[in-house]
């Protein structure tokens, strides 16, 4: 039996009223940091870069298959994982059916990984997926953006992620954190958080791109339609460990 309180119809209602309140400040202050996204100034991109598609070679501009804005999810796929990230995987399940809508309102919306094009083709096979993805195996794209890092940064411990400075190196001689994470993907540690997860935004006018936006970490929480249902479920996100899974997984892992 849960520990969790009891009551009336009355008190419930009584409560709810209150969260209502705290939802709709919460609705208000989310309109008013999209303001503030929105009027972040874009910066030129003059560097090249070049991602592997089911069209082949293609540029940053050919992403934006004709339309004038791009989103970009960091999918954490690196060279040396076997499958994607567990976590990411279950936030691009959601993809495939958005992809449609924002078409329509002039937004691209695709994944980028850095681990060769043939690993991605078969996953996404795997896993269903019918959005876009492209390698960016042969480009800075993912370092440039943070969120694939060099050799120098990981030993340094002065990885640049998140708009801060980190050290990911597991502790000398200790465990090394979230094992669990980079089994479910065929690697260990070092590799696995390497890369991280994040979504980066883009515009397209007069043949020129811009960077318009970028978010990692918990930011892309908002991503994931499953939490935001679990925020209203009864017992929450209810997260005591690593739950999540590649949706094919969860019969296979009993």
């Amino acid at each position: 039996m849960t520990d969790h309180k009891f009551g009336t119809r009355e008190e419930w209602l009584e409560t709810r009223l209150k969260v209502l309140q705290a939802e709709k400040a919460l609705t208000r202050q989310s309109d008013e940091v999209a303001r503030m996204i929105q009027e972040l100034p874009w910066v030129r991109i003059d560097k090249e870069y070049q991602f592997e598609t089911e069209n082949g070679k293609v540029s940053l501009v050919d992403l934006f298959q004709g339309r004038s804005q791009l989103l970009v999810y960091h999918l954490m796929f690196g060279p040396n994982y076997e499958v994607a990230c567990p976590l990411c995987s279950a936030i691009a399940d959601g993809f495939s059916g958005s992809v449609v809508h924002l078409a329509h309102h002039d937004v691209t919306l695709c994944a980028v990984s850095r681990a060769p094009f043939e690993k991605l083709q078969a996953f996404k096979q795997r896993m269903g997926w019918s959005f876009p993805w492209a390698s960016a195996f042969h480009s800075d794209f993912n370092f440039d953006f943070h969120v694939s890092h060099t050799d120098e940064e990981w030993q340094s411990g002065d990885v640049d992620y998140n708009f801060h400075r980190v050290d990911f190196r597991p502790p000398v001689g200790g465990e090394q954190p979230f094992d669990e994470h980079a089994a479910l993907t065929g690697t260990d540690w070092d590799n696995y958080r390497r890369e991280g997860p994040g979504m980066s935004a883009f515009a397209l006018e007069d043949g020129v791109v811009y960077h318009t936006y970028s978010t990692y970490e918990r930011g892309v929480d908002i991503l994931w339609g499953a939490y935001q249902w679990l925020d209203r479920a009864p017992l929450g996100r209810n997260e005591p460990g690593m739950w999540w899974r590649h949706h094919d997984a969860y019969d296979v892992e009993g």
